[in-house]
């Protein structure tokens, strides 16, 4: 099939799919995903009486971020569902999340913040674990070497398995480490985020380059495409929203880890830094669109299940 070189009308048709569609490009016609999910979106409240820790008070960021919010922006793209990545550092957060799914069908799974190094975490894990919307954990990826030495952190992580549950790392650097994760804990399902915090979509490093091959050589490590437009410098965060930009980023993932462990997730609000939601959607759907209708369906909806087993709740 010929690439496809029209992304308005793309988007257009994307946006208006409900189910299995079509979508024109020149005189070809291909299926868009029958689902899509996007499995990385931030919800917070500067307005609680007790504040919140993250995000950084005066920054951009420094509203009301709830799903209504991300409805708006994300259901003229056909999205209806998200998987939430807890950014507070404080435990309580983790339940005020789950309470706000219990009144929001659009989201279909949570990734709390517990640290594993703690005494308090196992207590934390199995009370949390009880509601079928929380779907693993998310920890830093910067000291992994470290951290998995201590034998409190490898433990309570191991718990994670025998509750079925995903681990999402955070701020790659230490490679070695995340692959020693992948290996000490093969029943564990591993996600990357944010395409392993490369530096440069356009011109990814040698040490990023290798340490995602090593990654994706492991079979329970999977990676997210999110965090594509926030590290591009640009004077006023208007990323480039060319596909061609970041294609040397997203080849080098989806060589590594094939067509079976990557997965959609837009980094909402935060993305904003970078682009419109629109835009970091048109990127992957632009990619996306190159590729066959299983690639779509995989990438857009059933890794994602397969990663993190969210939970269809029919919004």
């Amino acid at each position: 099939m010929p690439p496809m070189t029209d992304r308005r009308s793309f988007l257009r048709t994307l946006a208006g799919a409900t189910g299995a569609a079509a979508l024109s490009v020149g005189c070809a016609s291909r299926p868009t995903a029958t689902r899509i999910i996007d499995t990385h979106t931030h919800f917070y409240d500067p307005t609680r009486g007790q504040g919140v820790p993250w995000p950084q008070r005066g920054s951009f960021l420094d509203r009301p971020v709830l799903p209504p919010d991300w409805q708006r922006v994300a259901a003229p793209h056909g999205i209806r569902e998200t998987v939430v990545v807890e950014a507070s550092a404080w435990t309580q957060d983790n339940d005020w999340i789950l309470r706000l799914a219990d009144e929001h069908p659009c989201i279909v799974g949570f990734i709390g913040n517990l640290r594993p190094a703690e005494g308090t975490f196992a207590g934390h894990l199995r009370r949390l674990a009880a509601h079928p919307l929380f779907r693993g954990i998310r920890i830093p990826a910067s000291k992994l070497s470290t951290d998995l030495s201590d034998p409190v952190f490898a433990r309570h992580l191991g718990l994670l398995a025998d509750f079925g549950l995903a681990v999402d790392i955070n701020g790659l650097g230490d490679f070695p480490g995340a692959v020693r994760l992948a290996r000490d804990f093969p029943g564990i399902r591993i996600v990357v985020d944010h395409v392993g915090n490369v530096r440069d979509p356009a011109a990814p490093d040698l040490a990023w380059r290798e340490g995602m091959r090593r990654l994706g050589a492991e079979p329970n490590v999977y990676c997210k495409l999110s965090g594509l437009v926030e590290p591009v410098k640009t004077p006023h965060g208007e990323a480039p929203t060319d596909v061609a930009y970041y294609r040397p980023t997203l080849d080098h993932v989806t060589a590594s880890f094939g067509p079976t462990r990557v997965f959609y997730g837009s980094n909402w609000p935060v993305s904003d830094k970078g682009a419109r939601y629109a835009d970091v959607f048109g990127l992957v759907a632009d990619y996306y669109a190159e590729r066959t209708a299983e690639d779509r369906e995989r990438f857009f909806w059933r890794n994602s299940l397969e990663a993190y087993r969210w939970v269809s709740r029919g919004a």
